[in-house]
């Protein structure tokens, strides 16, 4: 893949993100040239790399380790009843590739891990947490900070989303939000809550506008705020991250079997 210039096909696709100054020529470039991570590909993770694959994003990663479920359906919008038992990393590359067949698709068909996690996160510029486990989160929280990586953060329980983007810039990190993990019986494990169907969808596309962002170089990046939605009213709000730089010094991974 030429990343130098944009084909006449990509043109063509692009027209539209073209035609905006914030991104241009130049900025479709930047997109085709950046190299994204997704950890997840379940209710976040759909609407993330459908996106990220629409916009030009010229490699994407996707890691996920686990299989379509029927209970799967009512929100991981990629996938249909027939993939039902089918490994969601391959579904999803299928699907995307589908949709943009421009684009390199990199299929992580395994769970991120103390073992793997430095050696396949060093390859992309941005990392998009779309995970559902606490052990995961602190993971990638510290994998973003050895490897000074953006880290895209969405979180859904219930009817209730959370985003805010870590480690850019010099901006705070996720233990800064939040330091510890909690004890067990203290809260309910994220990925076997209830939630509603399209709550990952909206919050999974404001982490793909995110990414965006931070790739092309407009807008106010979410760093330092935790924005806060309630689909029950559709509130938005926002709370600020205060830095902690206790946080920046570790030199290697630690445990995360919480």
């Amino acid at each position: 893949m030429d990343s130098s210039k944009l084909t006449f096909q990509e043109e063509r696709r692009y027209k539209r993100h073209i035609m905006l100054p914030e991104i241009g020529v130049e900025g479709q470039l930047k997109l085709k040239r950046s190299k994204v991570l997704v950890i997840g590909a379940g209710g976040l993770g759909a609407p993330i790399l459908e996106y990220l694959a629409a916009a030009g994003v010229g490699t994407i990663g996707i890691m996920d380790d686990d299989i379509i479920d029927e209970s799967n359906l009512q929100r991981q919008v990629l996938y249909e009843v027939k993939d039902i038992g089918k490994l969601k990393a391959i579904i999803a590359s299928q699907r995307i590739n589908a949709q943009n067949p421009l684009i390199q698709i990199n299929v992580l068909n395994t769970r991120f891990s103390i073992k793997n996690a430095l050696d396949i996160a060093e390859k992309y510029d941005i990392i998009v947490d779309a995970t559902d486990n606490y052990s995961t989160r602190y993971l990638l929280s510290d994998v973003s900070v050895l490897l000074n990586i953006p880290l895209i953060y969405g979180s859904i329980h219930h009817f209730q989303g959370q985003l805010s983007v870590f480690n850019y810039q010099n901006g705070p990190s996720y233990r800064c939000l939040y330091p510890e993990p909690p004890k067990k019986n203290e809260a309910p494990d994220p990925g076997e809550e209830g939630i509603l169907g399209i709550l990952p969808g909206i919050i999974g596309c404001l982490q793909a506008n995110e990414a965006i962002k931070i790739i092309v170089g407009f807008g106010e990046v979410l760093s330092g705020k935790l924005q806060v939605f309630n689909s029950l009213d559709l509130s938005f709000y926002k709370l600020d991250i205060k830095k902690n730089p206790e946080n920046f010094k570790i030199t290697a991974l630690g445990d995360y079997k919480y």
